[in-house]
């Protein structure tokens, strides 16, 4: 089999394409592959489709998968037509996509590779620069995007992951069923999520049966405006409610020790962790001794039973008995004589109608903090991002479950 024989058949060419010549440099270590049209085609406009007439040709060349270790590189003279509708066009070629130097194999082998591993290494493995790696993922994300079907989400998280220091987020939104990144906006308002809101059909809207979210007024309101029946649907995390329970057990437990500290008693010495751990986590020795704090009078023993107790109030599934529920706890937090439990429970108070819908509706936020927590391990592999339009671009790629192939690709 001739050579131009072989890479025709490798690239998988049709008429009127063919590979009219092979040459190998040793001395650089690079293959071409020269590949030419027939003279005779018929050209069309590759944006309408209708015939038209030559204008000229342009060499072009494409960095290919290497041959052996050859580095490999396809030239060809690009016909460009003339339409009479949209001017001087370049026509497109099989083998890759429009205003890109590389075939579309290869840019899956870089779409592939950047799914393990960040832009700098790939750049250092393929002996490619760091921007042109860069653009291959950003082609890649704005293929996927374009070729995503309308989403009809019925379960959402929204939450906000951090870009830099200084409070720097972005937003994020959740298909928790799908597992996957609908949406991602700068900053933490009411207008990033209404952003993608906006971008939902009536009927997209209306099939949202909940939205978990933690207790932030800018996405509660965002809600609240787009999403009908937001008010039953609006979900506060449990895990949020958590940490609001496990801050004000710790704040009576600084205060406490502050003053038995005074009175020479060290019994909260380093007990930090025993309150905020969960007793099926400790050891044996840790339990036993966890116990005598747990059952003794100390102010923290009780606002620690009372954040226990509420947790428990999550396994309810009927409304009138989760209100019930909570509505007797809150009346134990008012009157506790335990300032931060207090101060708790009155943030609690405000927002139980979201605290209900979450133990009915039985979801929350696990999938957004899960999700946060990739894109954390992302922006580490990345050292950083320098602008918020690479990180959304990098959380798009790697959690939007994107079909970002070439389309020559695509089966």
């Amino acid at each position: 089999m001739r050579d131009t024989d072989l890479y025709e058949q490798l690239l998988g060419l049709r008429a009127p394409w063919h590979v009219e010549d092979v040459s190998v440099d040793r001395k650089r270590g690079w293959v071409t592959v020269r590949v030419e049209a027939s003279p005779d085609t018929q050209w069309a406009c590759p944006t309408c489709g209708q015939a038209a007439p030559g204008y000229d040709r342009r060499i072009r060349r494409w960095r290919h998968l290497d041959t052996m270790q050859y580095y490999t590189v396809l030239e060809a003279s690009v016909p460009r037509v003339r339409c009479a509708e949209h001017g001087v066009l370049t026509v497109e070629v099989p083998w890759a996509e429009p205003d890109s130097g590389f075939t579309a194999l290869f840019e899956a082998l870089v779409i592939d590779w950047l799914q393990e591993a960040n832009v700098s290494a790939v750049s250092r493995l393929l002996g490619l620069s760091w921007g042109a790696v860069d653009r291959i993922m950003q082609r890649a994300v704005a293929r996927g995007l374009a070729r995503r079907e309308a989403v009809s989400p019925a379960h959402l998280s929204v939450d906000e992951t951090s870009f830099q220091k200084r409070h720097e987020y972005v937003t994020v939104v959740t298909d928790t069923q799908a597992g996957r990144v609908l949406y991602v906006a700068d900053e933490r308002r009411r207008a990033s999520l209404s952003g993608f809101y906006d971008s939902l059909s009536e009927e997209q809207l209306a099939g949202i049966r909940s939205v978990s979210m933690d207790m932030w007024p800018g996405f509660i309101g965002a809600t609240l405006a787009a999403v009908p029946g937001a008010a039953r649907k609006i979900a506060f995390d449990k895990f949020h409610v958590a940490k609001s329970l496990g801050d004000g057990v710790d704040k009576v437990r600084r205060q406490e020790h502050k003053a038995l500290l005074r009175e020479g008693d060290t019994r909260l010495t380093r007990s930090r962790y025993q309150w905020l751990q969960n007793p099926a986590h400790m050891s044996d020795a840790q339990r036993e001794h966890f116990a005598l704090l747990r059952d003794s009078r100390l102010k923290t023993a009780r606002a620690w039973a009372m954040k226990e107790e509420a947790m428990g109030l999550w396994e309810y599934r009927s409304r009138a008995w989760a209100e019930k529920g909570w509505t007797t706890w809150l009346a134990w937090a008012q009157r506790c004589r335990l300032a931060p439990m207090i101060k708790v429970g009155q943030t609690l108070r405000r927002y139980l109608w979201g605290i209900l819908n979450a133990t009915v509706l039985g979801v929350h936020n696990g999938h957004a903090e899960s999700m946060n927590s990739r894109i954390q391990r992302i922006k580490r592999q990345a050292c950083g991002f320098r602008n918020r339009e690479r990180f959304r671009n990098a959380i798009y790629f790697h959690c939007g479950g994107l079909d970002m192939y070439p389309e020559t690709l695509r089966i």
